[in-house]
């Protein structure tokens, strides 16, 4: 005797064949359902990829415009301070300026009232430095109000 061993699914397919029985059609359901299954997962992961990726990309923007917003606020920050920095000097300058101004002017007048014959030098002298002992004080009060 020659006897081979099969497996159970060979020899029930073979007792199938020989009873004159047609394939299962629930093999072609089988394989529709796993196709189904499959473009369904597939489909299901293209989905999530997209709301993953258009989840990450509106992070990025949020994150982009937040990183904008500082660099501005440092921008205008550095702007003000160095606006600040220029008025001071240009106030500085103008007052070392005008000093000079009143020095000329003074020298000038002081030259003026010294060409004249008519009145007393030293008289001329002595008004003009009281002029300028009082143009002091009334700076001093001044730079003390502005402190």
């Amino acid at each position: 005797m020659n006897t081979e061993f099969q497996p159970a699914t060979d020899l029930a397919a073979q007792q199938s064949r020989i009873r004159g029985e047609k394939p299962r059609k629930s093999r072609k359901k089988t394989y529709l359902l796993l196709f189904v299954i499959w473009g369904l997962l597939v489909g299901l992961g293209g989905w999530g990829a997209k709301v993953y990726t258009d989840r990450l990309q509106q992070q990025m923007k949020a994150d982009i415009a937040t990183q904008t917003e500082e660099q501005l606020a440092h921008i205008q920050e550095q702007y003000k301070a160095q606006i600040g920095e220029l008025q001071t000097q240009v106030s500085t300058d103008m007052k070392q300026l005008q000093t000079k101004i009143d020095a000329v002017n003074e020298l000038l007048s002081f030259t003026k009232d010294s060409a004249s014959n008519k009145t007393d030098n030293s008289n001329q002298l002595y008004t003009q430095l009281s002029e300028v002992t009082k143009k002091l004080d009334e700076l001093k009060k001044q730079l003390d109000a502005l402190q």
